[in-house]
């Protein structure tokens, strides 16, 4: 099947101040969720992400952004997305204004997230916003001139993890299309698998879904790959998958989207990782996590060549390089 025609839309209504150039890709624009991704764009996107991972490999930084400054405005804990979008912009010469505490700045005098936004952008060119609530960074989209880029909205999307997912697959597999990818762990409350899994419908793939039932992924999700026509299977153990698996996408088990701690403590060791587990997998599998895990992928598994989660936070700098050169005009 090829997808590669569909037609998803414009990604978003351009913020373009008076005198700004309308010509350039992405410019202006914000990124909130993959759908509003063709395969076109995809292709876009990972060609500048390439000219990045080429120039940081030849001098290290340069000076495309230089004068322009991004916000990360956090609303939830990050170490990995937040330093991730902080070398990104620092690579490129701009400079960034980090708020990874708000529970401790005007939010806890009761300020809303569209005043917010509409402070920041008083001062920087373009805003990372990570928020517990769905549909935050639409609403912020909706009163913000400058850009927004969601690096996460509660259980919902997380579009520029999803795009470093997918730019991973197509290096370390060379392909999407024809492959098998199964994702295991929490699919009801990843974003991350969230993402991916809409993008890479876009794609000829099939997709296994490995969980407890309690975790499995959302019905509205499962809807639209069956609208898409994708081939998927839901399983509770892996060992059903494993061998015919080219892609394994890992994930925690995500302890703060629990109300019930039993019911976490249940399902928080369902599955590991290990070497025995590599043993009886395809030797050009690719073992992918979006890190942090906790235990669901053992250490001794780091050092085989199948585990690219470490290389996927790198190319994850290059796609989040790329992804604010366009939406700032300079690719």
């Amino acid at each position: 099947m090829n997808h590669g025609n569909r037609s998803t839309g414009p990604i978003q209504s351009p913020h373009l101040p008076l005198g700004d150039r309308r010509d350039a890709p992405f410019y202006g624009r914000d990124i909130l969720e993959v759908a509003q991704f063709r395969r076109a764009d995809l292709q876009h996107v990972f060609g500048v992400a390439r000219e990045m991972r080429e120039m940081v490999t030849r001098v290290g930084s340069f000076d495309l952004l230089k004068g322009k400054i991004l916000a990360n405005l956090f609303y939830e804990p990050s170490t990995r997305t937040a330093s991730s979008f902080y070398a990104a912009m620092e690579r490129l010469g701009g400079s960034v204004i980090p708020i990874n505490e708000v529970r401790y700045s005007s939010v806890s005098k009761g300020e809303s997230l569209p005043d917010t936004v509409r402070s920041l952008e008083c001062y920087a060119d373009v805003i990372v916003l990570r928020h517990p609530e769905l549909g935050a960074a639409k609403e912020a989209a909706r009163y913000a001139r400058k850009p927004i880029i969601n690096a996460g909205d509660g259980i919902g999307e997380h579009p520029t993890q999803a795009l470093l997912d997918l730019f991973t697959i197509v290096e370390e597999a060379g392909r999407i299309d024809g492959l098998t990818v199964t994702m295991l762990g929490d699919l009801k409350n990843g974003r991350t698998v969230h993402s991916l899994a809409r993008l890479l419908s876009m794609f000829d793939v099939k997709l296994r879904f490995v969980s407890p039932d309690s975790l499995r992924f959302p019905e509205k999700i499962r809807d639209e790959l069956k609208e898409q026509r994708i081939a998927f299977s839901e399983h509770g153990d892996l060992e059903e998958v494993l061998s015919q698996t080219d892609v394994l996408y890992v994930t925690r088990v995500q302890k703060e989207r629990f109300e019930d701690p039993q019911e976490y403590k249940r399902v928080q060791g369902a599955y590991v990782i290990n070497n025995e587990t590599l043993d009886r997998a395809r030797p050009t599998m690719v073992l992918m996590h979006p890190l942090p895990r906790v235990g669901e992928i053992s250490m001794e598994v780091d050092s085989d060549p199948r585990a690219a989660y470490f290389r996927q936070m790198e190319y994850g700098m290059y796609v989040r390089m790329a992804l604010l050169a366009m939406v700032l005009g300079k690719a």
